[in-house]
């Protein structure tokens, strides 16, 4: 998801999470990618019903309400959203015994895959949130010499896109044939499998325009052998960022090597975010009237325009990282948050008060 739609989903889950039931009167409905939006239909008709039994009049009549707002808002699409679709309705009256219902129809930017449906005294965001988290993908290969299983890390999710079997046998004796023979036979149909599995890697790969980094998992020696004589290509090479030993290649053994991973992959965001402080304070430094810091700069530099990156340090809170995105949105600058786990970091805003930008000209 670009800025704009990323800053527009966090608008519209703070409007969300801002709201309390005063009973278990607001209704989350989720439907994921790819499912049948009809077979929703029939689902919340029937939860209509069953609302039927509520005891409490007030929320009886406000979850009934809810459900037949989001079942008309529903019959308006006739497949569901490539990225599925998000709804939520409830009463948002502040005053007791009267009844507002609001209904919020969310088309996420990337897929969701949640089916859901749930009333409670809040909506539920936390699948919305995730969305949000990260717009990286890592790729990963769990390899031995019989399997091997590619798949994708987004976010949280672990995603399986092919497996692939080698046909090599295991470790017997090869009967009637003699030993260097079969281990002739076995090592050029383990070739040909290292082949096979880097073309697919490049097929999937290659051009992956989010693609963040490969992790590389499997018994020793088989992953090392794959990534010296399997043929992948140097691109994809130079993208491994971990291999690391593991038991299984199957989606088990996907889930360890990305449990396996976590310090690599947070190492790689240190080292993103390092880059772009160099970058500021090297231009700070060198070039001076391209680079700004202090909110009144900031904000100078961004209602006129200027401004291509802004930083951001994550020790501001949230609503004024909010405001400063939203400004640079409008003028198609890039935001990137800067932690305070590093001593760049701390520094940054230390010096900055937690906020500078690159310029694409000078202020006068």
């Amino acid at each position: 998801m670009d800025d704009k739609q990323k800053l527009q989903l966090e608008e519209e889950i703070e409007e969300l999470e801002s709201i309390r039931g005063r009973h278990t009167e607001l209704v989350t409905v989720m439907i994921p990618a790819g499912f049948n939006i009809h077979v929703i239909t029939k689902q919340l008709e029937a939860e209509k019903s069953t609302a039927a039994n509520i005891k409490s009049k007030q929320t009886r009549t406000a979850v009934a309400d809810s459900l037949e707002r989001i079942i008309r808002e529903i019959k308006n699409y006739k497949k569901t959203p490539d990225n599925g679709l998000a709804l939520y309705a409830g009463n948002v009256s502040e005053n007791e015994g009267t009844q507002d219902i609001k209904l919020w129809a969310i088309e996420p930017p990337k897929p969701l895959n949640v089916r859901m449906y749930r009333c409670d005294q809040t909506f539920v965001t936390e699948p919305l949130r995730e969305l949000l988290q990260t717009d990286e993908v890592y790729g990963l290969l769990a390899i031995d010499r019989q399997e091997a299983t590619i798949g994708t890390l987004e976010g949280k999710q672990i995603k399986v896109i092919r497996k692939l079997t080698s046909g090599v046998p295991g470790k017997i004796k090869a009967g009637g044939q003699s030993s260097q023979r079969f281990h002739r036979v076995t090592e050029g149909l383990a070739k040909e499998f290292f082949r096979r599995v880097a073309e697919a890697m490049k097929e999937i790969f290659f051009d992956m325009p989010r693609l963040k980094g490969i992790l590389v998992g499997g018994p020793i020696p088989t992953k090392e052998e794959f990534l010296v004589e399997g043929d992948l290509v140097t691109k994809l090479k130079e993208k491994v960022i971990a291999v690391k030993d593991i038991g299984y290649v199957d989606e088990h053994g996907l889930r360890l090597l990305v449990e396996s991973s976590q310090e690599d992959i947070a190492e790689q965001e240190i080292i993103k975010e390092k880059k772009i402080l160099e970058e500021f304070f090297n231009t700070l430094g060198k070039n001076p009237d391209k680079a700004v810091y202090g909110e009144e700069k900031v904000n100078k530099a961004l209602e006129r325009g200027a401004a291509e990156k802004i930083l951001i340090s994550t020790k501001l809170n949230k609503h004024e990282i909010a405001a400063i995105e939203k400004k640079a949105i409008n003028i198609s600058a890039h935001v990137i948050l800067i932690s305070t786990e590093t001593d760049e970091g701390v520094q940054f805003y230390n010096i900055t008060k937690g906020v500078g930008a690159i310029l694409r000209f000078a202020l006068e």
